[in-house]
């Protein structure tokens, strides 16, 4: 169909058309999801019956002590990973180093090289 029969046909005409295609569109999509449906439950029954199947847990991480300390908020505190904390950032910008945030580690005999 040439775009010249759309703009000749009336508004009822074009309605039942799109109609038509609404209706047509709608069962096509629906064979299409079963199909995918029952593909997903052939792949799920697949990879439950493998042997390599794995539950994938996280694994544990080792609590990560705190480096650095915004001096005016004694409670804020950032070990160094991920993204800088706000506090930390502004501070940077006015023109202050990381050092000067960096908590000095107390030892209080606790440490024995040996």
């Amino acid at each position: 169909m040439n775009p010249h029969d759309l703009n000749s046909m009336s508004v009822d005409g074009l309605w039942s058309l799109h109609e038509l295609v609404a209706s047509a569109l709608a069962r096509k999509i629906s064979v299409e999801k079963a199909r995918l449906d029952r593909r997903l439950q052939q792949l799920g029954r697949a990879v439950a019956n493998s042997p390599k199947h794995v539950s994938r847990a996280r694994r544990s991480y080792p609590q990560v002590i705190p480096k650095f300390q915004n001096p005016a908020q004694p409670a804020e505190t950032w070990a160094g990973r991920g993204k800088q904390p706000r506090w930390l950032t502004a501070q940077l910008k006015s023109g202050k180093k990381l050092d000067d945030f960096r908590i000095q580690p107390s030892f209080n005999g606790a440490l024995r090289i040996v």
